[in-house]
């Protein structure tokens, strides 16, 4: 899957991400707030930032947030919020994460939220942000994350494939941990809790063809009951799904 194309499928899709209710609250926007809050951090960077939200909470807290992303819609509509909201420390950078165009140790913080599952490679995007983080930075990784089960993890992915032609994969925590390791970071801790996805606006922010929304239905209405049960299917598609929040720091 190449930036290009990614970029492509979400510039007509950037307002939708600001404005959208999974994206601009959560438990983990509030750990990454909490993360900050009375540091006086100079420099971070919200990796992948989509409709800006990590950057929206890191600002009135940090001297300046630097919002990178492969879209530039995404980045327009995020500076336009910043605006609109006062926030003038926020800038926009276009880069994919496996090739930032910053210098080594520039970032005090790094916060990457609901994007890794985008990236073509995703263990390059890692050992990027560990080389831009200062040495006694630190990172938080949030994502979707796949069930151990195997049928549940194909089930997961297939779902996602048809509602958003852009998704890579949903890493499971033991990809995670194996991964976070092999760029260079050490876990300091990690929790998972449950986010409730609304089968109306979860295929409507991406803009899911008819077709496809109704192959993701058909194949929620012939589920085996290890994958309903799992994912606490509801009659109208809703359904819940497993989001890790990974706070690392460098080895």
């Amino acid at each position: 899957m190449t930036q290009p194309f990614v970029a492509r499928h979400y510039g007509e899709r950037a307002q939708d991400y600001v404005a959208s209710a999974v994206h601009s609250q959560g438990q983990d926007l509030d750990l990454i707030e909490r993360s900050v809050a009375g540091r006086g951090l100079r420099r971070v960077l919200d990796l992948g930032c989509g409709g800006g939200h990590v950057s929206y909470r890191l600002a009135p807290h940090v001297q300046e947030v630097v919002a990178c992303d492969v879209t530039p819609a995404m980045l327009d509509a995020v500076a336009q919020e910043a605006g609109r909201r006062g926030l003038s420390n926020i800038s926009t950078v276009l880069a994919p994460a496996e090739n930032l165009p910053f210098a080594a140790g520039t970032f005090d913080a790094v916060f990457c939220r609901f994007t890794t599952h985008h990236w073509a490679n995703a263990l390059a995007g890692l050992i990027q942000a560990r080389r831009v983080l200062a040495p006694d930075g630190v990172a938080v990784f949030i994502d979707v994350t796949a069930p151990s089960s195997a049928l549940c993890d194909s089930w997961l992915q297939t779902l996602e494939l048809l509602r958003d032609l852009s998704h890579v994969r949903d890493y499971s925590m033991a990809e995670w941990t194996a991964m976070l390791g092999q760029a260079g970071f050490v876990v300091r801790s990690m929790q998972t809790h449950r986010l409730p996805m609304v089968f109306e606006s979860w295929v409507a922010r991406t803009k899911t063809s008819p077709t496809c929304v109704a192959a993701i239905r058909a194949l929620q209405q012939s589920a085996p009951e290890e994958v309903t049960r799992f994912f606490e299917m509801a009659a109208d598609g809703s359904f819940m799904l497993d989001v890790s929040s990974f706070e690392v720091t460098a080895s």
